[in-house]
């Protein structure tokens, strides 16, 4: 496809960029986007608070009982237990600690492409500063990571630091298709190792690149993290005109025939399903799936965060 914007369709004036390549000045400038929402700090996926531990400790919340050891707490006795069992319990409680907002960047080369005001690997880049400053916001630290050979996770971080990490990676990332791309498969495997109960997943994606995930890896992801899929599409790939459509990448020139029948049934297939199919499957596995177009507000899906997760239908 043609990797350059038409001559009529530019970037909005508070892009900051040219809607080809994100820039870091547009990237920081989203943070005001971001904080308009309240903030919501989440013990797990399903539920609001703050976010907890899998550590026992000695916080506020309760966790549970067990027998009473030397060195512990009087004061943490559970009598009611005690008195039930006969033998000494005490309480142990869940300790707060920072949620990991972990942001996966799918680098796939149909993201670079775009015919209305920027490219869809741009829009990813700006979903992603939206969703690293949304968690400054809420207190989390933050990483990101794409699927790469030589290339490892930016380390988490708290705060600005952490932020501004995240962006600078986005914006390496989404300048141009990395040499080493090895797919968005390979990324949520590696998200699986890094991640812990009560994070929150962000994946920036192709559809194309989401249909080829093994279905088994939403539910174990969305099992135990907030997951949240947002899908870059352009008005083009959705709503092709029926008429003859040239491309030109490069010193290549293609012509299609939008107009017959079977080579709009050979766009759909490759363009509209596997964004519908998406749509359809992923909040069945519990995750949170959103099409967001190259041309739309980029702040657009922030309201899912901190929604309940979809309730997986049953089999």
């Amino acid at each position: 496809m043609a990797r350059s914007l038409p001559g009529n369709a530019q970037p909005a004036a508070e892009d900051a960029g040219n809607g080809l390549r994100p820039t870091l000045a547009e990237l920081v400038g989203l943070r005001a986007l971001a904080q308009r929402r309240p903030a919501a700090r989440r013990g797990s996926h399903h539920l609001t608070g703050p976010a907890a531990s899998p550590l026992r400790g000695r916080g506020m919340e309760y966790a549970e009982s067990r027998e009473y050891v030397a060195g512990d707490d009087a004061r943490h006795i559970d009598w009611r237990l005690t008195a039930r069992s006969g033998k000494p319990h005490t309480k142990l409680f869940q300790a707060e600690r920072e949620r990991l907002t972990l942001i996966v960047a799918d680098t796939a080369p149909a993201l670079y492409f775009g015919t209305r005001v920027r490219f869809k690997s741009v829009q990813a880049a700006r979903a992603g500063a939206l969703a690293a400053w949304a968690a400054v916001r809420d207190g989390d630290r933050i990483s990101v990571l794409r699927g790469a050979s030589s290339e490892p996770p930016v380390p988490p971080a708290s705060g600005t630091r952490g932020a501004l990490r995240a962006l600078d990676g986005l914006m390496r990332w989404y300048a141009e298709p990395p040499a080493d791309d090895l797919g968005l498969t390979s990324a949520l495997e590696h998200a699986q190792r890094v991640l812990r109960p009560g994070s929150r997943l962000v994946v920036l994606a192709d559809p194309r690149s989401v249909a080829t995930v093994p279905e088994v890896r939403w539910p174990a992801l969305a099992g135990h993290h907030e997951v949240i899929v947002l899908m870059l599409t352009d008005a083009l790939e959705q709503a092709p005109p029926k008429s003859k459509l040239p491309f030109q990448s490069g010193d290549h020139r293609l012509e299609l025939d939008l107009g017959n029948a079977s080579q709009r049934q050979r766009w759909g297939r490759e363009f509209v399903q596997p964004l519908h199919a998406a749509l359809e499957r992923l909040p069945a596995r519990g995750v949170r799936a959103y099409a967001l177009r190259a041309d739309a507000a980029s702040d657009a899906w922030l309201p899912l965060l901190g929604r309940a997760a979809p309730v997986p239908a049953t089999a």
